[in-house]
């Protein structure tokens, strides 16, 4: 029996974006009985979001194989699950003046549109709990990937009492205990990598490199995308924009024409939501057919562009992959 949404979906959902918003799930469906994988990039603010009430459902179902994020997504879904009662939510940001910024900023209160993040109950709760980590790996001349070291911490259960949200609506909790392959391109722009870069300017950490770089997530990358899609199709859902799905999607590129390997398979099905614009030239508003000529995607790969915010979008398309 179609859980309700799905149903609401299924009869109201016929055409433009809404009716694509059915098919990139029926999509991601038919990969998935197909035997396929899917892979989810995750950019803009979509942990402050809160679409770990969607994403980790995916992943302990076993609907989501890889995650590709940004810095910013990996800590922020941390952040929200130790100090979700501090946060704040400015429904009538627009009308917020210079002053009203900086008032927030007295308080100690980042704001992310019409959420403010609470820097000493969450960003310092949680640089206190990876710094020893860091360290701790620093001092064993052991290197760890930026999302290693959280897993570290939430396998630990060092930050449980500090819990204010569910745990199963946490999807790096998920992503921990499925140990789900990770790839974080550019963690140095986030707030962790910034005290990470502290650090080491202090000399508190030795070892600039105890952090993992991202040309070794591309390595890793191009390992894991070898090996899984020998077995599996893997698709390409990306939420937003941005390094978190430009880099991935490269791994095919550059395994046929920079290494001559040009018997790994393309990716197997993509989907987009987004808001960006084509004409402006952005990568990130290209339609799937553009990625066809950078060898990413083939003619026949199923493509799905969804141009609307998926802060609306994501929810709707898990409720229709999960009714199952």
């Amino acid at each position: 029996m179609p859980n309700p949404v799905s149903r609401y979906l299924r009869h109201h959902f016929r055409h433009f974006n809404a009716a694509t918003v059915v098919e990139a799930a029926d999509g991601w469906r038919a990969l998935l009985d197909g035997g396929g994988h899917m892979f989810l990039t995750i950019a803009g603010a979509m942990s402050t979001a809160e679409l770990g009430i969607s994403i980790a459902e995916l992943i302990r179902q076993k609907k989501v194989h890889g995650i590709s994020c940004t810095g910013a997504n990996l800590e922020e879904d941390v952040f929200n699950l130790v100090a979700h009662d501090h946060y704040v939510r400015i429904p009538r940001y627009r009308d917020l003046t210079p002053q009203d910024e900086a008032g927030l900023l007295d308080r100690h209160l980042n704001r992310v549109t019409d959420t403010c993040i609470p820097e000493g109950e969450a960003m310092r709760r949680i640089e206190a709990a990876v710094f020893a980590e860091w360290q701790a790996a620093d001092q064993r001349k052991e290197r760890l990937f930026p999302h290693e070291f959280l897993f570290r911490i939430l396998r630990s259960g060092v930050l449980r009492e500090h819990y204010q949200i569910d745990p199963k609506d946490s999807w790096m909790v998920a992503a921990a205990e499925a140990n789900l392959p990770m790839f974080v391109p550019g963690w140095e722009d986030s707030t962790l990598g910034n005290m990470y870069a502290g650090h080491c300017i202090e000399k508190h950490i030795c070892n600039v490199h105890t952090a993992r770089t991202g040309i070794e997530y591309m390595a890793s990358l191009a390992a894991w995308y070898q090996e899984t899609s020998a077995k599996h199709p893997i698709g390409f859902f990306q939420i937003a924009g941005g390094i978190a799905g430009d880099f991935p999607i490269c791994v095919v590129p550059m395994l046929h024409q920079d290494l001559g390997r040009t018997e790994v398979p393309l990716w197997a099905y993509f989907c987009q939501i987004s808001d960006s614009t084509t004409s402006y030239g952005s990568y990130s508003g290209a339609v799937p057919n553009e990625k066809i000529t950078w060898g990413k995607l083939g003619p026949d790969t199923p493509s799905y562009i969804i141009e609307s915010d998926a802060s609306i979008v994501m929810p709707l398309i898990a409720a229709l992959i999960l009714d199952s």
